[in-house]
């Protein structure tokens, strides 16, 4: 069996509440968040499939975790790509468990982590990309696999995305920490038009070395494309090619990759 602790923790450190189980762990905290506080998860073994809740506003991810987690409760700027019930008020309930062999080898979306933040953070998979827009919360890497599909604005929560700031050169990669068998992905392109513009062309890399040159069309609805099955640890999205459009502005929604884990 696995310890698994939660913890919520000020910006010194200081442990403001803590639990603690076998397997699995619950945690109310009855304060508001104040700027700095971050949750930590602590377990006792590494290399695990588990669901973890950060806030009850936005459920429970599904993830790889390869040591112990810390997520930075947002403030500020950072809030906004958020649903703004998340971690608000002075009452807030956590949990985490070990997820069981027939959640693990499920068929799903393996792109999918709402608790997915910058940097390395133990927990997969994760977003990260060479351009965010202006280096805005709303325009992260995260909010491509943060499971909000709305695409037909730009902004605040419900309308986060991955925005490029007019790169040609802009790439995002999805790491799904292990290895995966990836069967179909799922592209959300941004669709505030005339706002936005679109990509004709795109590119998905596989960390199996294969590439796969996709053609895309102006459109809200999702674009999907059925892979051969592969055995990958990542996927990239590069190589942009931007529509004969006034606009400037392509920007992805959301990414999924459907299939499942390769080894338990």
């Amino acid at each position: 069996m696995a310890v698994l602790a939660l913890k919520v923790l000020d910006k010194d450190g200081n442990t403001l509440c803590v639990s603690s189980g076998e397997d699995s762990v619950h945690l109310v905290c009855t304060a508001a968040y104040k700027e700095g506080d971050r949750i930590v998860l602590e377990t006792s073994e590494k290399n695990m499939h588990v669901f973890l809740q950060v806030d009850d506003a936005l459920g429970a991810a599904f993830c790889y975790i390869t040591g112990n987690v810390s997520y930075d409760i947002p403030f500020g700027e950072k809030r906004i790509s958020y649903s703004p019930k998340a971690f608000m008020g002075n009452r807030h309930y956590l949990y985490a468990r070990v997820a069981s062999d027939e959640e693990i080898t499920a068929y799903r979306n393996l792109a999918l982590n709402i608790c997915d933040q910058h940097g390395d953070r133990n927990c997969f998979p994760h977003a990260y990309a060479n351009v965010e827009t202006r280096g805005e919360a709303v325009f992260a890497a995260r909010n491509a696999i943060d499971g909000v599909c709305e695409n037909r604005s730009h902004g605040e929560w419900p309308y986060e995305s991955w925005g490029i700031n007019m790169r040609e050169d802009a790439e995002l990669t999805v790491d799904f920490g292990r290895t995966v068998e990836a069967h179909k992905v799922v592209l959300y392109t941004r669709s505030d038009f005339p706002h936005d513009s679109w990509w004709t062309q795109v590119k998905l890399g596989f960390s199996d070395g294969t590439e796969i040159v996709w053609d895309l069309e102006k459109s809200s609805r999702p674009h999907v494309l059925t892979l051969e099955k592969k055995r990958i640890t990542w996927i990239r999205l590069s190589d942009l090619i931007k529509a004969d459009d006034p606009s400037p502005f392509p920007a992805l929604s959301q990414i999924e990759v459907y299939g499942t884990v390769a080894d338990k």
